[in-house]
């Protein structure tokens, strides 16, 4: 078994895909996920798999499409992949809730990013599957148009710690 890390895409903002995390945790159990814990209300979800990070993404999406009767992208990793994440952080100085991180389903060209326009003090860098994207006036604030948006879904360094930490802890 391996403990897998499910990012949902769309869930639960802006009052778009409405899912109760009760309703998640049932919906992954029913797709033959075990020890299924979610965190907070926006389409975050811990659980243990035989299936591949790869099976198990095809698995939720299948199964999250016919609950909400629209598709609905899924990024799944490992402890071990979000660990990663944690360490490439180009921003070690920001504030983790300061600190989004775009995850990506694939790696993208950084010469996407070439003129990309800033308005504000935000910094941004892509490495590897995912984008960092650093707020120092905080997102609520910001009027950057967030890159890659539409190809991903996005926490701040906070979320993805905490992720981090319960898929860590044992199952029970």
């Amino acid at each position: 078994m391996t403990t897998l890390i499910a990012l949902l895409r769309a869930v639960n903002v802006g009052g778009a895909g409405k899912l109760l995390m009760v309703d998640l945790r049932a919906l992954c159990e029913k797709a033959g996920f075990t020890d299924v814990r979610t965190y907070i209300q926006s389409g975050n979800v811990v659980f243990s798999s035989k299936r591949t990070a790869g099976q198990a993404r095809v698995t939720l999406e299948a199964a999250l499409s016919k609950r909400l009767d629209r598709a609905t992208q899924v990024i799944v990793r490992t402890a071990d992949d979000l660990d990663a994440v944690i360490a490439a952080n180009p921003f070690p100085e920001a504030e983790p809730n300061r600190l989004l991180v775009v995850f990506l389903s694939r790696e993208e060209s950084s010469s996407e990013l070439d003129g990309w326009e800033i308005p504000g003090s935000e910094r941004f860098e892509l490495v590897g599957r995912e984008l960092f994207i650093h707020y120092p006036e905080g997102i609520g604030q910001s009027k950057l148009k967030t890159p890659f948006v539409d190809r991903g879904t996005a926490r701040n360094l906070n979320t993805v710690r905490a992720l981090v930490a319960m898929a860590r802890q044992e199952p029970t």
